[in-house]
């Protein structure tokens, strides 16, 4: 019987395939209390299991190494290097050894509670990326469970075998096409390491499904950079979707289909090669200017978490980093709770290996967006906040500790020497904080020409995520270069949305009116007084939102390189002298997701 399973579409595609299943990997845990001269044991156990995992990860990163880009993404090795800093946590072994001394519980009991504890902490995380850890935490755990059992943790899985027709198999498919052992394959799992991945690499999975995860999920992440339709948080699938199962896996809708009927199998076959054939027709745009049809000249830049992502955004025909998020630099530290961060000579190196990935293209380095329920060193003080999205974080939380926001300055002015970087300074509000940055940024320059460094000159622009900000543009630009829109926080922001709260999360709408009309005078002041602007959040990539912001007068959009060429097409497409009036009417409907979706 055909049915459907829906979760969040997080990269494009159609994949049609037989499942393989990957059972949830999550094991029962004996709950017994022990006697005092057995503490010393089960500390040693757990010692036992960290270090077997931590080899078998050593290994792994090993391999990874050894492979090419088109066999192991880079992203592979950043997050087997979260692993291991998750592995080595004091939080997680200083936790478990309390629960073993102090409450005298078994080895698995005392694991599987600190991990409890910590999950609550991420749990409490404003940011969606940090949020998404808990998911590598548990699987670090689990594979320690596992070792303690005496079993691996994840075993790649064997090819399905190719099953007996039954009547009904030949109600739904032909058997003359119906050859599983030529078919492709399907992941559908519970959740997916990146040890996993690296597992499942040397076979050919057409697509993923998860039943958790989120759009910044590392599944999600690896799932994009590999180009691989996926589909996470899809809740249900591992246990409703059985081995060898026909399977759908829409990548652009968030749906998947089990066992398709007939008609439903030929339009998603259709589907997927009218898919293939339009990436490849837009893979002929890479190097052609991204000018209107009316000549204007519209800059499509990347969005990239490390230095490494410059290839791709290279490769995808970027004109530049439209936003360098920095705070992925931190967060393996972060999440080991680690009192030393990277240091300005570290920094610097990675800084400036994204502008020399981007051969003479501008680089936008946004400074680091933490804060409040994430602190990035072990020593800041736990407390609890009722909602983190409004407490000390980004721009606020650098403003509170001085020293390590003058130690990302200095790092990012030094690397200016090596090419063009533009400094982006996140969730400013208030006037002050606007003096208090620009007197660090100063500061910072003093300290280096004191000690004769060599550095370079910048452009400051600071975000526009926050309705307050929005409203008060001109003090804005009396102090910056350029203003970048922060789309995703300021939809939240302005409707009151927590992204993460699923039970409002339906009421998280880019094309609100209100939304709407923050973007468009951002865009037109910044115009009026001469100064960039771009648009940075989701709305950059999402071809849907396109024309209207071309026809509001944006000439910058970055986004994801992966999502470059499908918006250079609508941009070759356009005449923005013909959409301004239309984008207009946008702004002015009480239902303009109607106004966008209708054909033009």
């Amino acid at each position: 019987m055909t049915f459907a399973v829906h979760g969040l579409p997080v990269a494009r595609g159609i994949a049609i395939g037989r499942a393989v299943l990957v059972v949830s990997s999550r094991i029962d845990v004996a709950h017994y209390f022990i006697k005092p001269e057995q503490v010393e044991t089960e500390i040693q156990r757990v010692r036992g299991a960290r270090n077997a995992v931590a080899d078998e990860l050593t290994k792994l990163q090993a391999s990874v190494a050894l492979m090419g880009p088109s066999e192991a993404p880079h992203e592979l090795a950043a997050l087997l290097e979260v692993h291991q800093m998750l592995l080595q946590d004091e939080a997680l072994s200083d936790g478990v050894k309390h629960w073993i001394t102090d409450r005298l519980y078994n080895a698995e009991w005392a694991l599987t509670t600190q991990l409890e504890v910590i999950a609550r902490q991420f749990d409490e995380m404003e940011d969606e990326y940090l949020r998404e850890r808990k998911a590598d935490l548990e699987q670090v755990v689990e594979r320690m469970l596992h070792r303690m059992k005496g079993t691996a943790a994840v075993l790649a899985p064997t090819p399905p075998k190719r099953k007996r027709a039954h009547a009904d198999d030949d109600e739904h498919h032909d058997p003359t096409t119906d050859d599983s052992v030529d078919a492709p394959l399907v992941l559908i799992a519970h959740d997916l390491s990146p040890a996993d991945m690296l597992q499942f690499k040397k076979s050919v999975f057409a697509g993923f499904v998860t039943d958790v995860g989120g759009r910044t999920s590392h599944t999600a992440i690896v799932a994009r950079s590999m180009d691989i339709p996926a589909v996470v948080g899809a809740r249900t699938a591992s246990q409703l979707v059985r081995q060898d199962d026909w399977v759908i896996i829409d990548g652009d809708a968030g749906v998947v289909i089990v066992d398709p009927s007939p008609i439903i199998l030929a339009e998603y076959g259709f589907k997927q090669r009218q898919g293939e054939l339009e990436r490849s027709r837009l893979t002929r745009l890479r190097h052609k200017p991204a000018v209107t049809l009316d000549g204007e000249r519209v800059e499509l830049l990347a969005n990239i978490e490390m230095p490494e992502d410059t290839l791709g955004a290279v490769k995808a025909g970027a004109v530049g980093v439209g936003l360098f998020r920095s705070e992925f630099l931190f967060m393996g530290r972060e999440a080991q709770q680690l009192a030393r961060l990277p240091d300005e000579e570290e920094q610097y190196l990675a800084y400036r290996r994204a502008v020399e990935g981007m051969q003479g293209m501008p680089v936008t380095i946004r400074t680091i967006d933490v804060g409040a329920d994430k602190p990035l060193d072990g020593k800041a003080a736990r407390q609890e906040h009722l909602n983190p999205a409004l407490g000390l974080r980004a721009i606020r939380w650098s403003l509170a500790d001085p020293a390590m926001f003058l130690t990302q300055l200095r790092a990012i002015l030094r690397a200016a020497a090596h090419g063009e970087i533009h400094l982006l300074i996140p969730m400013l509000a208030h006037a002050s904080e606007i003096r208090q940055t620009l007197a660090l940024v100063d500061e910072a320059r003093a300290q280096l020409d004191q000690r004769g460094a060599v550095y370079g000159v910048v452009k400051l622009g600071a975000m526009i995520e926050i309705p307050a900000a929005a409203l008060t543009l001109r003090t804005f630009l009396k102090h910056f270069d350029f203003l970048s829109i922060g789309t995703n926080d300021l939809i939240q922001y302005t409707l009151a949305i927590d992204r993460a709260d699923e039970a409002v999360a339906h009421l998280y709408d880019p094309a609100h009116p209100a939304v709407l009309r923050l973007v468009a005078d951002t865009i037109a002041e910044c115009r009026r007084q001469g100064k960039g602007v771009s648009v940075c959040g989701e709305m950059a990539g999402d071809v849907t939102f396109t024309r209207l912001l071309l026809g509001l007068g944006l000439r910058s959009f970055s986004m994801h390189p992966s999502q470059i060429l499908a918006v250079k097409q609508e941009v070759l497409r356009a005449d923005t002298g013909k959409l301004a009036p239309w984008a207009q009417s946008v702004l002015e409907a009480e239902e303009p997701a109607a106004l966008l979706s209708a054909p033009r």
